[in-house]
Parts: C-alpha cells; sequence; structure tokens
C-alpha cells in the first residue's frame, strides 16, 4: 500500500502561483509514476500533469502546458505542482495519484491507471 497526502491549496488571485505537494509513505518502491488530476464541481475528473518515478519523464494537459510544472524529491518521496498563472478555469480539488508497477496498459491520462489517491486539496482561483 502507499499513502498519499497533499498540501498547499488554497485562495488566490487569478494571475497568481501557488506550489502543491504531495507526501508519499508506504510502499514507495512499487511507484513507476504519479500525477496530478483535478475535479471541478460537476465535472469528471481531468488529468493535468505526471512524472515517472524514476526517469523524471513528464507529461501534461494542454489546458496548463507552460504555465504548471510538475516534479518530484526521491528523497523526500514527494511530489510537487508548482502553478503559475491561475485563471479562474483551475479551481478544483487537486489530487495526487500513484501508479504501481505492473498497473496495467492504460494511458498515463487515465485515472484508471493509478491505484493510489489522496484526498485532495482546494485551489480557488478568483478572478
Amino acid at each position: 500500500q502507499v499513502q498519499l497526502v497533499e498540501s498547499g491549496g488554497g485562495l488566490v488571485q487569478a494571475g497568481g502561483s501557488l506550489r502543491l505537494s504531495c507526501a508519499a509513505s508506504g510502499r514507495t518502491f512499487s511507484i513507476y509514476a504519479m500525477g496530478w488530476f483535478r475535479q471541478a464541481p460537476g465535472k469528471e475528473r481531468e488529468f493535468v500533469a505526471r512524472i515517472t518515478w524514476g526517469g523524471g519523464t513528464t507529461n501534461y494537459a494542454d489546458s496548463v502546458k507552460g504555465r504548471f510544472t510538475i516534479s518530484r524529491d526521491n528523497a523526500k518521496n514527494t511530489l510537487y505542482l508548482q502553478m503559475n498563472s491561475l485563471k479562474p478555469e483551475d479551481t478544483a480539488v487537486y489530487y495526487c495519484a500513484a501508479r504501481p508497477f505492473g498497473g496495467g496498459a492504460y494511458s498515463s491520462t487515465d485515472p484508471t491507471a493509478y491505484s493510489y489517491w489522496g484526498q485532495g486539496t482546494q485551489v480557488t482561483v478568483s478572478s
């Protein structure tokens, strides 16, 4: 099992920045990749970004490319999401997720590929 705890959400004005953190514990050696997803009220959970835990390969949703940066600190078992130039449409609950090795042939953007989830942290961007 892997436990994930997010932090860093809050209220920010449009154009501002926030950094989310996700601390992983437990069987972290089983993690192949970690990602960030978000869910706005009345909408489905959507992919934001992901990074492979070993090689650091990253992928981003088109809606955040150039504004958000995903990174990880393997020594601290912590995942980050630096969010700049925030827009009101970025308002959502943000979740971190971990994909284990052998997690199936799902796309990295598919929530089904991720077996472990944090509790979520609210990000609200005011106009």
